[in-house]
Order: C-alpha cells, then sequence, then structure tokens
C-alpha cells in the first residue's frame, strides 16, 4: 500500500458521519514519561497528516494554550476532538474546586472547537486518587456514588451548555471498570448531560464483552476508541495481580486487528444504530515495541477489511 493509498484509506471514513482520528498516546504515553518520550509533536502531528487522520486528543507534550495549540494543529490539518479530565468527584475532597477546575478546562476545550471532554474518577483508582499510587481499587460506598453522580450531572450540564459532551471513561483500575459498575454509573447521572466513552480495549479488560456493552448502552456514546486487547497479556495481567501500568508495559493493548477482540460485529451494530462523531485509534503500548506508525496501518487495513465483508 502506498503513502497515497494509506491516506486515502484514513481519509475514506468508515461509516456515514464517522470522524476517523487517532490518539497521540500511540507514541506518547500520557501516564509513563519514558515511553515516547523521544516523539516530538511535530513528528507525532506529521505521522497523523501523513496517514490521512484528521482528529486526535489531548497529550502531554501538547501546549495548553488554545492560542498556541490551535495553530499548531491546523498546521497538519488536525482537530482536537477532545481530552481527557481526570476528577475527583467520589472523593468529596474540594468538590467545588474540583468541578471549577473542569470548567476551565472545558472552555479551553470550547475555545478549541472539541466536541467532547473525556471525564475519568480518580477516587480510589490504582494511580489517579488524591492519595497516590496502590496495588488495589478501594471500592465506592453508596456515598462516593452520589457524590460521583452529582459531580458528573453539573459537569456535564456545563458541558452542555458549552455544546460539547461530557464523555465518561470506563477504565481499567478504577471504580468503574466491570460492566455493572458502568450500568450503574449510567443509571445513576442525567442521560441528557452524562454519556461515556465506549473504549473496547479497556471493556474487555475490564471482564465486559464489548458488543454486549454496546448493544446495552449504544444511546449513551459520545465517542468510541477502538483499541484491541492481547489475550496472552490479559492472563497474566489477572493471574499475576498486576496494576494497569505494569500491563501497559507488559502489552496488555493493541490496535484493533491485533489482538483477540472481532470488531466486525462492533462496528456492524455500531452502523446500525447510526453512530454518528468521532472513531479513534488508540493503542497504550511501548511505541519501541510498537512502532506506531506501523500499527496504525495494520489497524486500518483490519478495519477497511471488516466494513468490506459488511457490505
Amino acid at each position: 500500500m502506498t503513502g497515497t493509498d494509506r491516506a486515502y484509506a484514513a481519509h475514506r471514513p468508515l461509516m456515514p458521519n464517522v470522524s476517523l482520528g487517532i490518539s497521540p498516546i500511540n507514541w506518547i504515553n500520557n501516564d509513563m514519561n519514558d515511553l515516547g518520550d523521544n516523539y516530538s509533536v511535530d513528528a507525532v502531528l506529521a505521522d497523523m497528516r501523513d496517514m490521512g487522520f484528521v482528529g486526535t486528543e489531548w497529550c502531554r507534550k501538547f501546549p495548553t494554550e488554545a492560542h498556541l495549540l490551535r495553530p499548531l494543529l491546523d498546521t497538519y490539518g488536525i482537530t482536537l476532538a477532545g481530552a481527557w479530565k481526570t476528577v475527583q468527584f467520589s472523593t468529596g475532597i474540594d468538590f467545588e474546586q474540583e468541578l471549577q477546575d473542569f470548567r476551565q478546562y472545558a472552555l479551553f476545550l470550547k475555545e478549541m472547537g472539541s466536541d467532547y471532554v473525556v471525564v475519568c474518577d480518580g477516587g480510589g483508582s490504582l494511580h489517579w486518587d488524591s492519595a497516590g499510587p496502590r496495588r488495589e481499587v478501594v471500592p465506592y460506598d453508596d456515598t462516593a456514588w452520589s457524590r460521583l453522580a452529582e459531580g458528573l450531572n453539573q459537569a456535564g450540564q456545563y458541558a452542555n451548555e458549552l455544546g460539547m459532551k461530557l464523555a465518561y471513561h470506563p477504565h481499567v483500575g478504577t471504580n468503574v471498570e466491570h460492566p455493572e459498575a458502568i450500568a450503574r454509573l449510567l443509571a445513576a447521572t442525567d442521560a441528557e448531560v452524562v454519556s461515556i466513552v465506549y473504549d473496547t480495549g479497556h471493556i474487555y479488560a475490564g471482564g465486559g464483552d464489548p458488543l454486549r456493552i454496546l448493544e446495552r448502552h449504544a444511546h449513551r456514546i459520545a465517542c468510541v476508541h477502538l483499541k484491541d486487547v492481547r489475550e496472552d497479556a490479559l492472563s497474566r495481567f489477572r493471574e499475576r495481580g498486576w496494576t494497569f501500568i505494569e500491563a501497559v508495559r507488559d502489552g496488555l493493548f493493541t490496535v484493533p486487528g491485533d489482538g483477540c477482540i472481532d470488531f466486525r460485529p462492533i462496528l456492524e451494530l455500531l452502523s446500525e444504530r447510526n453512530y454518528q462523531g468521532w472513531m479513534m485509534i488508540e493503542a497504550e503500548q511501548d511505541p519501541q515495541q510498537a512502532e506506531p506508525r506501523t500499527y496504525a496501518e495494520k489497524a486500518m487495513q483490519y478495519l477497511q477489511s471488516c466494513m468490506q465483508t459488511m457490505r
């Protein structure tokens, strides 16, 4: 496949009204600074542009001011679709300050023309809790669940007023990881202002069936992260009691087509449910072990082959 062919493949939407992007975490990890630290922002954005991707999410090497980031992305024809924001709503600590911090970040994304804010609560999690990292998740009690729902509803209402969606990210190593927790969070929050990130990899690694979750919660999805899982690494993760960070370093996640998830029925159902919005190819892995462009191209070839067999 030539460079022109690869760019065309990425520009060509997988389905109507879907924009295809790729996360910079394929190159530069946000939680482990040694993974991908050799990549410059310009090198990453040039790769994205050359492969034909039109959107991305925020990474730790991007400027934090819109007046600096917007012209940088414009140079490469890339849109900032959304960005991650860790909150501590469940803890109740500095609750109003947490909301204010969220509002400030949402204003930044509004200025960037983003469509969504990715949110994950760090309370009790392995490495995002304000108390510091730990080996096991500390479960929410009913009060923590109530605080989380209240914070998300208020934050979601503010995002909605700015014309964006709050997209909660179920995530390995947090309290909202398993299918039961996803269902509880969605039942406790306002469907008008709180949605979720449909991350196939985290759902699978968290003990869920991505297709079943999609069937049940398709109406609450704000954005899609297309991520695969290596079954052997998942087995080691569970058997050895590793943390999320340790599992990522061991190669838990990869791009679609390189792991154990069958994306064809997932894409079929997204199409049937008329999903509209962003799809992001994402793989949290060591770029020295998995060269980002090579794996992105592998993902595009696989996803396009899935779509061709559907037609």
